[in-house]
């Protein structure tokens, strides 16, 4: 590669980078705060509305029913019409959902407003996912996802003080502290939507900020992907659907999904029930630990991955890692012990994120990554229903085993992944022939 080839892809990389990472990554840690928030509001609103673990158990899964049943046509609209304006709704409808569910008198309420943000929220992860795949490399794409996925950890960080904060000491117009999270919280989404329909430009072609070599030179890069792509995978979204390596993701990652938001909606509650004389505002602090754990093993896999071109190999390894660390949690009798069997826990489940969307990515062409993507995500996101339920049904041991073996199950199932009829384990493959797009 002469000097100018190389100046090129250093300057593009780095403006892309730069320009795209930092929005997304900001979009995605309010998504998942409003996602979540009601674990946190759960510390009040579970007495005022009188609901049952079981109750909010399903309240806190309801969500992703909606989120399933229109990831994919959201996903699919969104190849059609751009990002720019698909994200930008997404985001604005979700923003005023939220604010909405401060509102709610019942558990009925909160059932449709909690089915009606997953269905305004629905294909926003995918459809940044994709999105990544209009200006990302997939040796890039790694460390992007890795990037955009740190929100769930950023956003604990972030949501765990802010929303009991919130709580504790916000009641304007005689409305409790816990109706405030949803309207604080909610607002930022409908500010970035609008910003999002000026600040995004669908396609590298569209991107002012990059000249016209710059420009050329990426998309060239990524024309050569997708046509290295359409070689070894499936070329329509049928063919693709009939492919059980789609579904054998779509496990893998429900199992990653079912453990991320069962500990998400519910880890706030299981601090209190064993420091029952800590204040709201100190089991906040103490919930945000295993997040910080999950930022630096997330960036350490995500690196490393990108570095070995070892996607499966890190991916077993996160599942080992989780494995492990449910299973202590289920033995764990103290709050101390809790937190730290769940940091271990977090290691491998952050780390399990950078190098999965990098992986899942290296199955699909052009035209089947829209469905291709949602459709993974989509059946993943029924985990996000099935977590929570599980700690809603189960006492909080049971829970963690299920979840440990849960993990054990998705490593025998990575083990059984092949493309083209080769074991990507060993990351000695060309990475020309498994380029994805």
């Amino acid at each position: 590669m002469n000097t100018w080839i190389q100046s090129i892809e250093r300057t593009t990389i780095k403006k892309t980078m730069s320009r795209i990472l930092p929005f997304t990554f900001i979009c995605y840690v309010i998504a998942y705060l409003d996602r979540v928030n009601l674990g946190f509001a759960a510390l009040e609103m579970n007495a005022d509305l009188a609901l049952s673990a079981e109750v909010f158990g399903l309240l806190s899964g309801i969500f992703f029913f909606g989120y399933f049943l229109f990831e994919i046509p959201s996903n699919l609209i969104m190849h059609i019409i751009g990002a720019r304006i698909w994200i930008a709704r997404i985001m604005i409808t979700w923003g005023f959902i939220t604010i909405a569910t401060a509102f709610v008198q019942s558990d009925t309420h909160l059932y449709v407003a909690r089915l009606l943000l997953g269905i305004a929220e629905a294909g926003f992860f995918p459809g940044i996912i994709l999105y990544f795949t209009y200006w990302f490399r997939n040796h890039e794409r790694g460390r992007a996802s890795a990037s955009l996925v740190m929100a769930i950890p950023i956003g604990t960080i972030i949501g765990a003080p802010l929303s009991t904060w919130i709580m504790d000491n916000i009641a304007w117009y005689g409305m409790a502290g816990w109706r405030w999270i949803f309207i604080l919280e909610g607002i930022p989404a409908v500010i970035l939507g609008v910003v999002t329909l000026f600040y995004l430009k669908n396609r590298p072609k569209d991107a002012k900020w990059l000249t016209d070599e710059e420009k050329n030179w990426l998309e060239n890069e990524l024309d050569n992907e997708r046509r290295q792509s359409i070689a070894v995978n499936k070329a329509s979204k049928l063919e693709m659907l009939k492919d059980s390596k789609v579904w054998k993701l779509a496990f893998v990652y429900f199992a990653n999904y079912t453990a991320m938001y069962g500990l998400g909606f519910w880890f706030p509650s299981i601090i209190k029930s064993f420091a029952t004389r800590s204040s709201n505002m100190e089991i906040g602090w103490l919930a945000i630990i295993p997040a910080i754990i999950g930022i630096i093993s997330m960036l350490l896999f995500a690196w490393s991955s990108d570095k070995r071109n070892e996607q499966k190999k890190h991916l077993i390894g996160s599942f080992l890692i989780a494995a492990s660390g449910f299973i202590i949690c289920g033995f764990a009798d103290s709050a101390m012990t809790m937190i730290i069997s769940t940091s271990f826990a977090a290691i491998g489940l952050y780390g399990f994120v950078g190098a999965f969307f990098s992986y899942m990515t290296l199955f699909f062409t052009e035209s089947t990554a829209p469905a291709g993507i949602a459709t993974v995500n989509a059946f993943a996101s029924l985990g996000g229903f099935f977590g929570p339920f599980i700690f809603g049904k189960l006492a909080i041991s049971n829970g963690m085993f299920v979840l440990g073996a849960l993990a054990v199950l998705a490593c025998a199932v990575i083990l059984s992944l092949r493309q083209n009829g080769l074991d990507l384990v060993s990351g000695e493959e060309d990475k020309d022939n498994n380029a994805a797009f």
